[in-house]
């Protein structure tokens, strides 16, 4: 090992050991607000295509082979950002992804606001899918390497408490907005209240600091010294008292500090291999079960011969229950590794789903919905927090980025084949959603990580 290598590691490892030591404090709760408020709006732009979607074709707007290509054109748009943005975060920082990302999308979705046809709109919804494929896989890396381990998990989980709050939210102004015709369609409301308010976040966020992890980890010693002050004088003046210095233990971690260079070809090598091919396994089946139900829902509703206002109405019920999952992780995440979490909740998910063919009742559906919903966003919490933990620092956003793109293409593939599924009932689209959830416990029995309370540069070598 050279000297170069050794102060490189050096470097790296006195940043983490600080950034360890902190205790909670007032930076890492404005930190945590500005960041999931991007999300939020991730979790927006998703659900509303749901929602818009079955307001769409009951207006003779697009037809249900439109409704599946708009679909499959933003998550297509979100596989590109998820691939480009990952590794551009690793690149060019957190921070700067982070505010360019957020910037396209709000541009994309206000111009899909205004669209002529429903082609106009698939081709914009991919654009949009540019800007926000990204946010979550940033997110992920930033406060994995911004929070203290000891907590990471509990403030990922979170964010996605945050952004699940933008579903009930989106359901209630699509069932308030899409009946009206206040000199626009009702549904192009909804998409510019979307627009807006990425704008407003994008300037609140304009004071996020760099992630001094990934400042150390890419040769930016005097940048992540700068930063890690401030962190540490705007925590020292709340607490009134200076802070404890890093423990020796927390230093000597210095030998999972290895530089490595940010690339796709870097996540195949030898050190990396299996935990990419795990996790890209795990994205192809995961969005099955979690996309699968919510945007297909309403569509389901009104095959079953509810009408469009009782689909939105049973929809908004059933959103309300989207922060609860995400609440329970908060409250448990730090206690029941979240290797197991992601077994057993995916095999809770494929138990609820199957019941959801046989509701018949307003009230059966809202149950059952509500149900798929509380296990479905508690398992996307627990998986959010899991994936950013097991790449290294330099190629995080790229390592999570490209198996999380992966989930977006899962997407696309499985619309195609619920699509054909819905030709022959519910029940066998719901039966290929519950195999999928039973796969992912499997996998992640086998082959997943433990990650709970490990130093950040342990767990990733």
């Amino acid at each position: 090992m050279n000297h170069q290598t050794t102060v490189h590691q050096d470097k790296v490892a006195q940043i983490a050991a600080r950034i360890e030591r902190l205790p909670v404090s007032g930076f890492h709760r404005r930190f945590i607000t500005l960041v999931s408020l991007g999300g939020w709006f991730d979790f927006y732009d998703i659900f509303m295509m749901a929602y818009l979607g079955a307001a769409l074709k009951n207006s003779g707007f697009l037809n249900i082979q439109q409704f599946s290509l708009m679909i499959s054109s933003g998550f297509l748009g979100m596989f590109a950002g998820s691939v480009l943005f990952g590794i551009g975060s690793d690149r060019f920082g957190r921070r700067t992804s982070f505010m360019f990302m957020l910037l396209i999308y709000s541009v994309f979705t206000l111009l899909g606001a205004f669209s002529h046809n429903a082609w106009e709109l698939i081709a914009l919804r991919f654009l949009a899918g540019l800007g926000i494929g990204a946010e979550l896989v940033v997110i992920d890396s930033y406060v994995t390497e911004i929070i203290p381990g000891r907590l990471r998990g509990r403030y990922v989980a979170i964010t996605q408490v945050v952004g699940f709050t933008a579903i009930p939210v989106v359901a209630g102004l699509s069932s308030l907005l899409i009946p009206t015709n206040w000199l626009l369609d009702g549904w192009r409301w909804v998409m510019v209240t979307g627009s807006a308010g990425a704008v407003l976040v994008w300037y609140l966020r304009r004071n996020l600091p760099e992630s001094p992890r990934w400042c150390a980890s890419t040769g930016r010693y005097e940048q992540a010294e700068r930063i890690m002050r401030q962190i540490e004088q705007d925590v020292e003046r709340e607490m009134d008292s200076p802070l404890p210095s890093p423990s020796a233990t927390q230093i000597s971690t210095r030998q999972s500090a290895t530089p490595v260079q940010a690339s796709i070809k870097t996540l195949w090598s030898r050190p990396y291999r299996k935990r990419t091919l795990v996790l890209t396994v795990f994205h192809c089946l995961q969005t099955v079960g979690i996309y699968g139900f919510a945007n297909w829902a309403p569509m389901f509703m009104l095959t079953q011969g509810h009408s469009l206002e009782q689909s939105l109405d049973y929809g908004f019920w059933i959103a309300l229950v989207s922060p609860l999952g995400p609440i329970l992780c908060v409250l448990t995440t730090e206690r029941i590794e979240r290797k197991y979490a992601l077994v057993i909740l995916p095999l809770l998910m494929a138990l609820s789903g199957i019941t959801f063919p046989y509701a018949q009742s307003g009230l059966q559906i809202i149950l059952t919905g509500a149900a798929i919903t509380f296990f479905s966003y508690w398992f996307s919490a627990v998986l959010h927090a899991y994936q950013a933990e097991v790449f290294p620092t330099p190629i995080r956003a790229t390592g999570v980025g490209f198996t999380y793109s992966i989930s977006r293409l899962s997407v696309i593939a499985s619309t195609s084949i619920i699509t054909v599924l819905l030709q022959y009932g519910i029940m066998f689209v719901f039966a290929f959603i519950a195999a999928c959830m039973m796969l992912i416990a499997l996998l992640i029995g086998l082959f997943g990580e433990r990650t709970n309370a490990r130093l950040l540069e342990a767990v990733s070598n």
